[in-house]
């Protein structure tokens, strides 16, 4: 074959290749651009009912977060409490959570919206009986291997600390607003 002929072939594949790309990526954008609402839908529908899971209310109304914890995204007060919208970071990726905080400063519930952990492993932190023990708890908490109350989950003990320490930046963001509000 001559140094023509490879030339020829070698732009011929780079061209074929990036119509192919170009095919390729208009289809995603098109299929995101198609389902971007629904998705967007389905994940507000998602945090609604976590909400009603961690605090009952028939309504939620955001507040101001002044503090300075970086974890803390949103913040909802309702009667009966607070629902704190947190980020905390997992051992695979952010731990999405929400954790609601009664009027008398103890954990109503917890419920984890969205996370990427471990298959069999930590995603055992979405599990409602794991997330019971945090009910009623209140105050600094931590795992039973950092001498709190929490039982990690066995082989997730990096998940287990993300949600403890998510439970207590919750219980503190609270008391921040409460204090401000004072």
């Amino acid at each position: 074959m001559t140094k023509t002929k490879k030339s020829e072939s070698g732009v011929r594949l780079i061209l074929v290749l990036f119509l192919i790309s170009a095919i390729v990526a208009l289809l995603l954008g098109l299929t995101n651009y198609a389902t971007k609402d629904r998705i967007e839908t389905i994940r507000a529908e998602k945090t609604a009912a976590a909400m009603q899971e961690v605090l009952p209310a028939d309504e939620y109304r955001r507040v101001e977060y002044s503090g300075d914890d970086a974890r803390v995204t949103e913040l909802y007060e309702a009667a009966g409490g607070w629902v704190v919208r947190l980020n905390v970071p997992g051992s695979q990726d952010k731990i999405d959570m929400l954790v609601g905080v009664g009027a008398d400063g103890t954990v109503s519930g917890v419920a984890i919206v969205d996370m990427a952990e471990t298959a069999g492993l930590g995603d055992k932190a979405a599990a409602p009986e794991w997330r019971a023990q945090f009910v009623g708890k209140s105050g600094a908490i931590a795992i039973t291997k950092d001498g709190g109350e929490i039982d990690a989950i066995t082989g997730a003990t990096v998940t287990s600390r993300a949600v403890t320490d998510g439970v207590s930046a919750a219980l503190a963001a609270v008391l921040t607003v409460k204090e401000g509000s004072a």
